[in-house]
């Protein structure tokens, strides 16, 4: 790893992920100025409008896992940078279903490329630390979101200034990112250093463990940015503010992953998964039948249950099957994506024609069959290591 600058370009990583983690907190704002009370749309009609942002995603991570082996992490980097910067621009100038849908997907896309070429560049770099490592790349999801969702907050209910703004304020960390990867060489991926064919590669994703993991990311996404997502419609009979509720949850995620490394050491991935989904669901339960200040308690119940989902799942897969390589990674960020694309337009129905209650008890279905997923994965990883050790 000859002239590359790792610091740089973790930072630089950091901070593209910080622009994806704060167009989720910003587009959560938005459903209250494009709902009902705002242009008029339904809250089924925002699901979809909000669906390109997770299927642009899988769409991008699909294209870009193969093709950051092909044309390398720093060509798919800087398509990212390229079609966040035009998402935003046309975020800023949308005015309907239609042009917010369009708008969206330009984001989405954006968001995938960021997942498709910096976690394979993360786990190349520390090839000793992954799951650590990408735990401490993905502290700045949830803590984007923090600061997405504290400056929507700021913009529009204590300034009282346009959505627009609040919009802008996504070119800060674009521009911060861009100017960080210029000129900065970049490493190949693992799957090309250790000279693993595409063959192998294409065979490998078609493990049964690997496709239980993929089966097992639709539910955890869901579970995880699905709520998250609608916070606002979600919470807004039970709290006053409920973006500042998204940002008490995404600060204790931030917090448990920044100190990953420890948990991670003591429970190794699959007990850290089963324990997420055990939280999880009581988190989901709760935030049904509590209200008002007791709603932070069963937010923090919920946190403590997602924190580690996303990148843990993507640690696990790094770590037992790094022969999927790049491509591994993409489609369980893909999946997880596209089932968030499919359970918010559901959602916003049972919003519509149910209540908020009914939307969060349907999502608590999804954790408790994790959790049996889990423990199957539990005891099929110890029989493995007993196997590997004997």
């Amino acid at each position: 790893m000859e002239n590359i600058n790792k610091n740089r370009l973790f930072l630089a990583s950091c901070l593209a992920l910080i622009t994806t983690a704060m167009t989720f907190a910003i587009r959560a704002r938005l459903e209250t100025v494009f709902g009902p009370e705002g242009v008029g749309l339904t809250l089924e009609q925002i699901g979809y409008a909000f669906t390109p942002a997770f299927f642009g995603f899988t769409i991008a991570m699909i294209i870009g896992g193969p093709l950051v082996d092909l044309l390398g992490i720093k060509r798919i980097t800087w398509m990212a940078f390229l079609t966040h910067a035009v998402g935003i621009v046309l975020t800023l100038l949308a005015s309907s279903m239609t042009s917010l849908f369009i708008a969206t997907l330009f984001i989405g896309i954006g968001n995938g490329f960021v997942e498709a070429a910096l976690n394979p560049m993360v786990a190349s770099m520390y090839t000793k630390e992954k799951t650590k490592m990408l735990n401490r790349f993905h502290v700045w999801f949830p803590g984007g979101i923090v600061i997405g969702a504290l400056l929507g907050w700021l913009v529009m209910d204590v300034l009282n200034l346009s959505w627009q703004v609040m919009v802008g304020t996504l070119f800060i960390p674009l521009i911060a990112y861009g100017v960080l990867f210029f000129g900065q060489n970049m490493p190949v991926t693992e799957r090309v250093q250790l000279g693993i064919s595409n063959k192998k590669m294409f065979s490998s994703a078609l493990k049964p463990l690997f496709l239980f993991m993929v089966f097992c990311m639709f539910l955890t996404a869901a579970s995880e940015l699905g709520t998250t997502q609608r916070i606002e419609s979600l919470l807004k009979e039970s709290v006053s503010a409920p973006l500042l509720v998204l940002a008490f949850i995404n600060g204790i995620m931030a917090l448990g992953r920044m100190f990953a490394g420890q948990v991670v050491h003591k429970l190794k991935p699959s007990g850290m998964l089963l324990y997420s989904a055990i939280f999880t669901f009581i988190g989901l339960w709760m935030l049904t039948v509590l209200s008002g200040g007791m709603t932070f308690v069963a937010a923090a119940v919920f946190a403590v249950g997602v924190t580690f989902f996303w990148p843990t799942m993507l640690g696990f897969v790094a770590e037992y099957l790094p022969e999927t390589g790049a491509l591994g990674l993409s489609i369980m960020g893909g999946a997880g994506m596209f089932s968030v694309s499919i359970v918010l337009p559901i959602m916003g129905n049972l919003m519509d024609n149910a209540s908020a209650s009914e939307a969060l008890r349907t999502m608590s279905i999804l954790p408790a069959i994790l959790i049996v997923a889990f423990l199957g994965l539990n005891i099929y990883m110890k029989k493995r290591n007993k196997t590997e050790n004997a």
